[in-house]
């Protein structure tokens, strides 16, 4: 395409397309690298056609799931640093991936390489800023040839990677992603509207305005067609090598440069697609591209066939097959017009959304990248099962087929229906998108988003409005929850079963991989507990939940191969810990939605039942270990020493699906309440507060016991008394401090929480003292016993001492703020309580890091656990005694009110 054929709006706009085009070429060459050195990797390391496609498939998973939150960034804070960012990280990933040495490792390196891919809506939302609507088609089209860089991987990698090792190509192809980066941020400049956003110091569009658009169920529809145009391109691109190298038994060398047939048409003539889109319509292009891609996966889907036929003179046998001349013709022409389909989807995006170019772009590519990240583990699972190499073609015959009649019908019902109204000539190009736009577009309406008005303390407004949104949120953030500490503390169970299946790691390495996620959880809580104001309730809790499925993948595939790596294991354990940092955001978000006389009971149904997850974890894992669960796709099982068959990557993969259903959950039932909202300097304000790290040693004291105790008993009872199967009982003790948190919330709030705590302290110290003589009598029953009686009594004092936390915090704000109204004081106090909340809860979770490593240490180093346990006696020790002196007691700040609670309501105050 010539110069003068460059839509242009400004001077430099031409400089700004192109070098964003190429630096988009080389993205997509380091998107698609596995492609390539995967060929090798495959050899080198005897992977399965599953496992090579879930490899090159990775990338294209993280660098579709990112193009949501970076489109945003990019109409936030400007492209032109976001895609110069993006390409930085995405290299620096690359690089590092030269240095891994399994297959674990390979797919967490993958997971940073497939960021370029995400460069995408960044540079969609970029451009576009540049041209006029009649012009973004063309200009889109050619930014969007970019996709040519998948050529560039095919035709050079191979000879590098023949010659010095695919460890080479990384290195090489990393390089020169940081060089485009460079030039990139020389040759460019910032687009108008951030420019003008700077001169009238105004602020981009707040994320949850820009998601808000999400909610129209069209813009999915229309992302299922980029599903097939641009998921399928991304899939044939990383499949192609690996299908020729199969069917005609070619080298990788010759293997690479043929699938450039098909790369480079399904990528350069991308532009023309644009161009095609602006002066005939996307409606008329879309359906040329689904019918000729009908009619060429047919084609491509048919198998190689010998048929027999009994003639009159004995059998007539004959044999069809595509040679790999028509093959390669026949996908020159399936990737010419996927390349049109791409342009003419992504042409109406900036028409209709033009203020949300990013976060639409961003989904509509986030779903045909997954569309790339999908079909190649479908690819290599269907020739797995059916031993067809065609078998790929046929799944994307039907998907095609499936997106022609559905567009068709969807169009043919916009048309009759405006012909009923006589505004036929008002239809648009494409009608499917009637309706759509944000000029006069009302939202449908919707459970979920933001609450301006929420005044829970108002006895007619919760009766009538907020009781009911106030349960919604609590029960799913419970189940939410519940799901997070099964994640954090699936450890507990799995490495107990790890030396059976033939890992050879020491007693100090199972008690850290026991102990870890403790200690990242218990980090994780000081950052969660000041989010919620932040971001808001439901945006961070749908994040929070999701990121759930790193570590339950993670786990189901290193536990299959005992070659694992022990520092896979670790970085496993420590992202387990994002489950335990969602308690302090969890709790710190409900506590908004009660008033002061529910929230008590609220705060402790919502942390009980979400503890319940540790007892269900323990009693769930167990049992679905011992089953093929997923069938074919969970994996083989792992034999035991005994002889026993165990599929513990069910540990984790049985996660997955809940933690799906919760993300979805989240998102579409849950609230923003706005006067939540704040800055972390505002919160920040409970630092310089004694009460806030005296609650932090309390709490430790109860919840710490809790956590601490679930994470240790398991590996603990199985070294202490070998001869018991105590992982049976395992999920017991959780089970009973988690129903005792969730049921005694009522007796703090009638008898007082100071009160309470104390009478706990007392009994943890019985109990304690009981553990070590049952433990030196070896008597696993009286042990047990006295263990339980540590969970029941951990869990009312969880309860007693977050409902201290209110009372305390009203009558600290009160002192130090005096000047201000009630009102006032009384926002101050719920927005500190949530944070002290939260921070207690991290400090406190510590506990799941230090008790199974006490353990550890105290076996290590004495022979017994019971230097550990003296430990623990005089931690409660002195619980008891600051309760006392500071709260409950006759001088404690809280004796006064407490002791209100229980005097006759014609008592007079002394």
């Amino acid at each position: 395409m010539s110069a003068d054929a460059i839509p242009s709006t400004g001077r430099g706009d031409g400089r700004v397309l192109w070098t964003s085009t190429a630096a988009f070429t080389a993205c997509f060459a380091v998107w698609t690298i596995f492609s390539i050195i995967g060929l090798q990797i495959k050899d080198e390391l005897g992977l399965s056609e599953t496992q090579f496609g879930l490899l090159i498939g990775t990338p294209i998973l993280t660098g579709s799931l990112s193009r949501v939150l970076l489109g945003v960034w990019a109409d936030q804070i400007g492209g032109r640093r976001v895609f110069a960012a993006v390409m930085v990280l995405a290299g620096i990933a690359t690089f590092l991936t030269s240095y891994a040495d399994s297959y674990e490792t390979l797919l967490l390196a993958a997971l940073g390489v497939g960021l370029a891919g995400g460069t995408f809506s960044v540079g969609v939302t970029y451009v576009s800023k540049f041209y006029p609507p009649q012009r973004q088609g063309t200009a889109l089209g050619i930014f969007g040839a970019g996709n040519v860089g998948s050529a560039v991987t095919k035709f050079a990698a191979p000879f590098v990677m023949v010659a010095f090792g695919w460890q080479t190509v990384a290195q090489i192809w990393a390089a020169g992603l940081i060089a485009t980066a460079v030039i990139f941020l020389v040759l460019t400049r910032e687009d108008p509207d951030e420019v003008a956003r700077r001169k009238e110091g105004r602020k981009g569009i707040p994320l949850k305005e820009q998601m808000a658009v999400l909610g129209n169920v069209q813009v999915w529809r229309f992302a299922l067609y980029y599903f097939f145009v641009f998921g399928a391109f991304v899939a044939l691109a990383l499949w192609l090598p690996r299908y020729l190298m199969g069917v005609y038994g070619l080298d990788v060398e010759t293997a690479g440069m043929l699938a450039v047939f098909y790369s480079v048409p399904a990528s350069v003539f991308r532009m023309y697609g644009g161009k095609l889109s602006d002066r005939y319509g996307a409606r008329s292009v879309l359906y040329l591209t689904f019918g000729l891609s009908v009619l060429t996966t047919f084609m491509l889907s048919y198998p190689p066939t010998t048929y027999i036929i009994e003639g009159i003179h004995g059998p007539i046998s004959f044999r069809t097959q595509m040679g790999l001349v028509p093959f390669l013709v026949t996908i020159f022409v399936l990737g010419l017009f996927m390349s049109f389909g791409k342009a003419a989807v992504f042409k109406h995006i900036p028409v209709y959304y033009p203020n949300h170019v990013g976060v639409v772009g961003g989904l509509v590519g986030m779903i045909g990248g997954l569309g790339g990240f999908i079909l190649p583990l479908a690819f290599g699972a269907l020739l797995d099962l059916t031993g067809v190499w065609t078998s790929a073609f046929v799944l994307l015959f039907v998907l095609v087929l499936v997106a022609l009649v559905w567009m068709h019908f969807a169009i043919r019902q916009m048309e009759r229906s405006a012909l009923r109204r006589g505004t036929s000539a008002q239809v648009p190009e494409l009608p499917e998108m009637q309706g759509l736009g944000e000029p006069g577009i009302v939202a449908p309406p919707r459970k979920a988003g933001p609450i301006a008005d929420w005044r829970p303390e108002d006895p007619a407004f919760w009766q009538t409005a907020g009781r009911p949104i106030a349960q919604r949120n609590l029960w799913i953030s419970t189940y939410c929850l519940l799901l997070s500490f099964a994640v954090w503390m699936v450890w507990s169970v799995v490495v107990a079963r790890l030396p059976a299946i033939g890992f050879d790691f020491t007693t100090d390495q199972l008690f850290w991989l026991a102990a870890l996620p403790g200690l990242s959880g218990a980090t994780l809580r000081i950052f969660y507990a000041f989010l919620v104001p932040v971001f808001g309730g439901r945006l961070w809790t749908t994040l929070s939940t999701a990121s759930l499925l790193i570590p339950a993948f993670g786990i189901g595939y290193a536990v299959q191969n005992p070659q694992t790596p022990y520092l896979i294991f670790l970085v496993l354990a420590l992202l387990c810990g994002f489950g335990g940092g969602n308690f302090a955001s969890s709790m710190a978000n409900i506590s908004y939605f009660f008033p002061k006389s529910e929230k008590g009971n609220a705060l402790a149904i919502n942390a009980g039942l979400g503890n319940l997850g540790v007892s269900l974890m323990q009693f769930l894992v167990p049992v679905v270990v011992t089953m093929s669960l997923f069938g074919a796709l969970g994996g083989q099982a792992q034999t035991a020493t005994d002889g026993t068959q165990f599929w513990m990557q069910n540990a984790g993969f049985v996660w997955v699906p809940l933690i799906g259903l919760g993300t979805l959950a989240a998102w579409f039932g849950m609230n923003d309440i706005l006067s939540a909202r704040s800055t972390f300097a505002d919160q920040a304000s409970i630092f310089s507060r004694a009460h806030t790290w005296l609650m932090c040693w309390l709490y430790t004291g109860t919840f710490g016991t809790f956590i601490g105790m679930s994470a240790g008993f398991p590996l603990l009872a199985k070294m202490v008394f070998p001869e018991v199967d105590a992982l049976k009982y395992a999920f017991v003790g959780p089970l009973l401090g988690a129903l005792s948190r969730a049921g005694t919330g009522w007796i703090s709030d009638r008898l007082g929480g100071a009160r309470v705590t104390f009478w706990v302290f007392v009994v943890q110290i019985f109990a304690i003292v009981g553990m070590i003589y049952f433990l030196d009598r070896a008597s696993f029953p009286g042990f047990f016993g006295m263990i339980l009686l540590l969970f029941f009594v951990s869990g009312v004092g969880n309860a007693s001492t977050f409902q201290m936390v209110p009372g305390i915090m009203r009558q600290a704000i009160d002192l130090a703020e005096p000047g201000l109204t009630d009102d006032q004081r009384r926002v101050q106090a719920e927005r500190e309580g949530a944070a002290v909340i939260g921070f207690t809860s991290a400090i406190a979770a510590y506990g799941a890091f230090y008790i199974p490593k006490a353990y550890g240490s105290s076996i290590d180093l004495t022979g017994t656990a019971d230097a550990a346990l003296w430990g623990f006696l005089i931690f409660y020790l002195s619980c008891a005694a600051l309760t006392w002196f500071a709260y409950s007691g006759p001088r404690g700040v809280l004796h006064r009110n407490e002791g209100a609670r229980r005097r006759p309501a014609n008592a007079q105050p002394a």
